[in-house]
């Protein structure tokens, strides 16, 4: 593996701080997160952020294939000869935004579900996780690197300052374990903070049951949106367009107190109460 400074400079080109490029540049730490990613000669691989190559060619010598993503078209334009270089002929590059990207349709022309994995760029992360959880049908699971900070959001428990919209939504459908956490000296540039790798894994069907996810998930961005606010007044002051009296009313139908908080709130809870709502805008 090239050192991303080197390759960089080869091609006259600079990380580009807008996007988030952050490029791993210690081959032992790639084949780590490859090898505890425990990918398959059966998996199909969406990589998010193929950058350089780091993940993108350990990968490739596992998987029946690697669709991998980049967004930025210099990058492509290098990371298509360091697969030459190294060989690789089962790897599909595509220059795109991740975010524009029907996940679903590709999972079904390749008659599989995919696996999911990359260094994610912060200023996305939330948007990207938002968009696999609403397609996880086509994924069978994500290895994923993330700032620490988010990681540390995404694993919260219910109570703590971390918790919030993301928590919740991927607690409900999803089980998470960490599998490495990563020096942001192993990084070129080096970041301002480590990163940690997460599996995520989705459920075949979540724990709790919800009558309507899309509202419920509506709930949850309510509830969080004003997070210093008790429910009642969060969902008051909601995109769900409903008075105090209602959500004071599913408050205690769904046996919460109105005056607590969203972060203090379980997932079943947030069902019951998603729940409650929906039957009473429909009563």
């Amino acid at each position: 593996m090239t050192s991303p400074r080197t390759l960089l400079t080869a091609w006259n080109l600079k990380p580009k701080k807008q996007l988030g490029q952050n490029f791993l540049s210690d081959p032992s730490t790639s084949e780590m997160i490859a090898n505890r990613s425990e990918i398959s000669s059966d998996d199909v691989v969406l990589e998010i952020g193929a950058g350089l190559g780091a993940l993108t060619i350990p990968l490739a010598r596992v998987a029946k294939k690697v669709y991998a993503v980049e967004k930025d078209r210099q990058l492509t334009d290098l990371l298509k000869t360091e697969l030459l270089v190294n060989q690789i002929s089962n790897a599909v590059l595509i220059q795109e935004n991740i975010l524009n990207m029907d996940i679903a349709e590709l999972a079904q022309n390749e008659g599989r579900k995919l696996v999911v994995m990359g260094n994610l760029p912060y200023n996305i992360s939330s948007q990207i996780l938002v968009q696999l959880i609403y397609s996880r049908t086509a994924v069978k699971r994500a290895v994923l690197m993330f700032q620490k900070e988010l990681a540390q959001r995404i694993t919260a428990s219910s109570g703590c300052k971390d918790y919030g919209r993301l928590t919740v939504m991927l607690a409900y459908c999803a089980d998470i374990r960490k599998l490495a956490n990563i020096g942001a000296n192993l990084f070129f540039p080096k970041p301002k903070v480590d990163s940690q790798v997460l599996e995520i894994k989705f459920k075949d069907m979540p724990d709790v049951p919800v009558n309507d996810e899309d509202f419920f998930f509506r709930v949850i961005k309510a509830a969080f949106g004003q997070r210093r606010k008790t429910l009642r007044n969060a969902l008051a002051g909601s995109e769900l367009q409903i008075d105090t009296d209602t959500a004071t009313r599913a408050l205690e139908a769904a046996e919460i107190d109105p005056s607590r908080r969203a972060e203090t709130l379980t997932v079943a809870e947030f069902a019951g109460l998603s729940n409650r709502l929906g039957a009473m805008q429909l009563s």
